[in-house]
């Protein structure tokens, strides 16, 4: 794929920030006695034509602290198929498109430790626009750890916009909402799409969430990973792992792109959590 100057720099970005993430959660792991390490496997995409289209890298930890996380990157550029592309900004007329981005789920061992999403993106259509967010899924929720989440990214987005919090927070409070269940699938985040206009401004803001979360999740997950949990606790985890698991499955627009372009199933279901339970 031929790259131009600011789909290289954010491709750049996002595998620096892969590196980085991935790096801090490995000494976690040795902190806690655990000699875990990400397994990669990439990947290369086709199109429906069978011509080359990118492809991606797929990151996978599993051990004492994280009883598995994954971290992916990608970089894939084509042509959206029938109907879908008339749902995707700016391809409604043409439908080629580039994106490249990081995504991010962490489901803990430890039931006192949050779960966590983050993601990260920059497509290409006839327009150019960065998304993402993060939000943190608790089975257990403390308000230390909610607060120091919410204040990392506070500050990430008051630094580019002082409207950017309250708007992003409350579209991440939509967002991840499951209707059928009546329930929010955690406490929150932010959640952001469409960014553009300004390049410069946008990728530094969309730099500032990956260092926000870099900051704040290695913090929380290093205060409660030690601390004693019971039966019942565990099994509230599960329970929140599978409604989890139905919003991924159900609403979430990146599995819906990830299916619908042609990416590497195994990646894009990497959200899925090891264990969980319905009743």
């Amino acid at each position: 794929m031929q790259l131009d100057d600011q789909q290289q720099r954010a491709r750049a970005w996002f595998e620096s920030l892969r590196d980085q993430i991935c790096a801090e959660f490995e000494a976690i792991e040795r902190e806690a006695g655990s000699d875990a390490t990400f397994a990669y496997t990439p990947w290369d995409r086709t199109d429906a034509s069978g011509a080359p289209g990118g492809g991606g890298v797929r990151g996978v930890m599993k051990g004492r602290v994280f009883e598995k996380v994954g971290v992916n990157v990608s970089t894939v550029g084509g042509s959206f198929e029938g109907e879908f592309a008339k749902t995707i900004h700016g391809a409604a007329e043409d439908p080629s498109f580039f994106a490249t981005g990081i995504s991010l789920v962490a489901h803990m061992a430890n039931p006192q430790v949050p779960a966590v999403h983050m993601n990260t993106r920059f497509l290409v259509t006839t327009r150019r626009w960065f998304g993402g967010g993060a939000d943190l899924n608790p089975p257990l929720p403390i308000a230390e750890d909610t607060d120091d989440f919410h204040a990392e990214l506070k500050k990430a987005c008051d630094a580019h916009d002082p409207a950017h919090y309250d708007r992003f927070k409350a579209w991440a409070d939509d967002y991840f909402y499951l209707p059928h269940r009546q329930v929010h699938r955690g406490v929150g985040g932010i959640f952001y799409d469409h960014l553009e206009g300004d390049f410069e401004a946008n990728f530094a803001f969309t730099q500032d969430v990956g260092r926000a979360f870099l900051s704040a999740y290695p913090r929380i997950v290093r205060r409660r990973m030690n601390a004693a949990f019971t039966p019942e606790d565990e099994a509230r985890m599960l329970e929140w792992r599978g409604r989890y698991a139905e919003f991924n499955l159900v609403y979430d627009r990146g599995t819906l792109f990830g299916l619908k372009t042609g990416g590497n199933i195994e990646a894009i279901l990497m959200s899925l959590p090891p264990r969980a339970t319905w009743s």
